[in-house]
């Protein structure tokens, strides 16, 4: 059937376009079109809530389901992010109408009126929420949380098996929700380090939940394929094999320190990023640490095992350098560990009343301490290493502006050495970079995103930084945009460390930007240089005053470093001023420091 102009209210142009749509839709997109249509209208009407459901009419049960899916996401560094928007883009391939968004942009009391909500949340530190879902969570298991009977939901939660905390803010959530009435339509799923496939299992498994719903029951999951969102030809599963171009020792002689500068080539990769992002390095294990490993187990280092569930093979030693962690103990190692040996003190170091012990023994120690201590140990090396965790990522805060240096990206990796437990330890990127990379080496390398700590879009808004030691790097970032785009807001640097003559991170450069103007104040902080030790919270309370009135006049603050201490002192150090300088309570300083964070106006890039 032809639409005739003459008889509609649609001109020419829209009836041809309705024409050539109409006879290729099938009956359920047309369904879903006069139920999308519905909804558009119900939308204009007065007093009708921002967040609508689209619906579709589902005979089979004589019930309104929702085709809506709001997707809340909490990050720190970017990937609960990047899952929750690709969660959303494969779920709108597939026919549902998707919202995707921070839990701090979204509008809390709209809750109340979603019926299907996925909740992607990392935890951060030791079992806290990121940054830009703290408000959401204090939210929800506050007195203000509506009863949500009538929501269906799914937890997809991302942490590290190595904290004690692990997905703790998935958990809470998942717990908290159900307590509101909620019900689950995917049980929730824990991810380690490695989540990729697992976070793909949960959105088939939501997927599916969300279908049988659509279809009455009985709906057959989605392949994986047509779940799939495609990304750019380098990343976190591919990463781009950069050729290092420089690598230089930042300290001077004398210091108790190593920092690497390192710039690396990322020509021919087509990998962009913007001030604030972070780059994603795969790291080697040191070749030493694996003899050692091998001789202790007595193994061929020749041997071929397989390394993945696609059957790549490589031979032992290769994958033990390569592919796989073997610094780190975790919990769920050590109870996979238990059943290939016989020995009855690593069962006992599991029993459900030894924890604190485990917790103790885990600190500090890697897989040779194991074997040591647990043997002996008759197991293939097959079956040994498919219990083992596949090689992460180490994440850094890039330190270099792409407009300034095109086709490059800079690091800043302070190299960590330490003693434990008889033994000389090492950190595996920081050390692979310290003493084994040269110039013309390659690192496998991606781009990850960073929302959460970026340059304010207005050139012209004031910016405070602060960041001792390595949390300078991105701050060296911003400098270089700045610097590029002329942008005339004026800038302070809190900078810190140990010593004036060795520590002075990019001393020159810093200097250089002061002395024209690109950077307007610079204050700083070495420890070790006077009988009290002076870090950069104490700076910041000199200049109490200036500082609150250049927030006042709507500066950005932002904290890049170290989170168990510097982060914590300077946060309470900007309580404190604010509390002093705005003549606030400490309630009311909280209340100004959180709706600065909402606004954006309070960034952290802490590790």
């Amino acid at each position: 059937m032809q639409l005739q102009v003459i008889n509609s209210p649609f001109n020419q142009e829209q009836a041809e376009l309705l024409n050539r749509l109409l006879p290729t839709l099938t009956e359920s997109q047309k369904a879903w079109l006069s139920g999308y249509l519905t909804a558009i209208q119900s939308a204009s009407a007065p007093g009708t809530s921002e967040v609508l459901t689209t619906e579709i009419s589902a005979e089979s049960t004589g019930q309104t389901i929702s085709r809506e899916v709001i997707i809340l996401y909490g990050s720190q560094t970017g990937n609960a992010q990047r899952l929750a928007e690709n969660a959303g883009k494969a779920l709108e391939g597939n026919g549902f109408q998707v919202i995707v968004s921070s839990m701090s942009d979204f509008k809390a009391n709209h809750l109340k009126k979603a019926q299907n909500l996925l909740i992607i949340v990392s935890t951060h530190g030791e079992g806290e929420p990121p940054d830009n879902a703290l408000s959401f969570h204090e939210f929800l298991h506050g007195r203000r949380a509506p009863k949500l009977d009538g929501l269906r939901f799914s937890v997809l939660s991302l942490g590290d098996s190595s904290y004690e905390f692990f997905c703790q803010t998935g958990k809470e959530f998942d717990q908290r929700l159900e307590e509101l009435g909620a019900t689950r339509l995917y049980p929730r799923v824990d991810c380690d380090l490695d989540y990729d496939e697992p976070a793909s299992e949960w959105l088939a498994g939501v997927y599916g939940g969300l279908s049988e719903a659509q279809q009455g029951g009985g709906a057959t999951p989605a392949p994986a394929t047509a779940l799939q969102v495609s990304e750019s030809v380098y990343s976190r599963t591919n990463p781009f094999k950069a050729e290092v171009l420089e690598n230089l020792n930042l300290n001077g002689r004398g210091s108790n320190k190593e920092t690497r500068h390192l710039e690396l080539s990322l020509e021919g990769s087509g990998l962009t990023f913007e001030p604030g992002d972070i780059l994603g390095v795969y790291p080697e294990n040191e070749p030493a640490l694996v003899d050692m490993f091998l001789e202790e187990m007595n193994w061929d280092p020749e041997e071929l095992v397989t390394i993945n569930k696609q059957g790549g093979v490589r031979p032992l030693k290769e994958a033990l350098v390569s592919h796989f962690e073997i610094t780190v103990l975790t919990k769920p190692l050590l109870e996979q560990a238990v059943q290939l040996s016989a020995n009855k003190d690593l069962q006992e170091l599991l029993s459900p009343d030894n924890e604190e012990n485990l917790k103790a023994y885990l600190e500090g120690r890697d897989l040779l301490d194991l074997v040591r201590d647990f043997g002996p140990w008759r197991v293939s090396a097959q079956a040994f290493i498919s219990i083992l965790r596949k090689m992460p990522a180490r994440l850094y805060s890039i330190a270099s502006s792409l407009s300034a240096n095109p086709d490059e990206v800079h690091l800043t990796i302070g190299a960590v050495r330490y003693d434990a437990h008889g033994r000389k330890r090492k950190g595996v990127c920081s050390c692979l970079c310290a003493e084994r990379l040269q110039p013309g080496d390659t690192l496998p390398v991606y781009i990850q995103p960073n929302q959460n700590f970026k340059l304010p879009k207005n050139p012209d808004t004031p910016i405070i930084m602060v960041g001792p030691g390595t949390g300078i790097a991105p701050f060296r970032s911003f400098m270089q945009e700045r610097e590029e785009i002329g942008a005339e807001g004026k800038s302070w640097l809190f900078f810190g460390d140990q010593h004036y003559v060795t520590d002075f991170l990019y001393q020159t450069e810093w200097q250089k930007w002061l002395k024209e103007g690109v950077l307007t104040k610079m204050d700083v902080a070495f420890s070790r240089d006077t009988d009290e030790k002076v870090y950069v919270q104490h700076r910041m309370l000199e200049h109490s005053k200036e500082l609150f009135e250049w927030i006042q006049e709507g500066a950005v603050v932002y904290i890049c470093g170290d989170k168990k201490n510097m982060a914590y002192d300077v946060h309470n150090t900007l309580l404190a001023i604010i509390e002093k300088e705005g003549s606030m309570s400490r309630e009311k300083a909280e209340d100004y420091l959180a709706d600065m964070q909402q606004q954006k106006r309070y960034q952290r890039d802490v590790y």
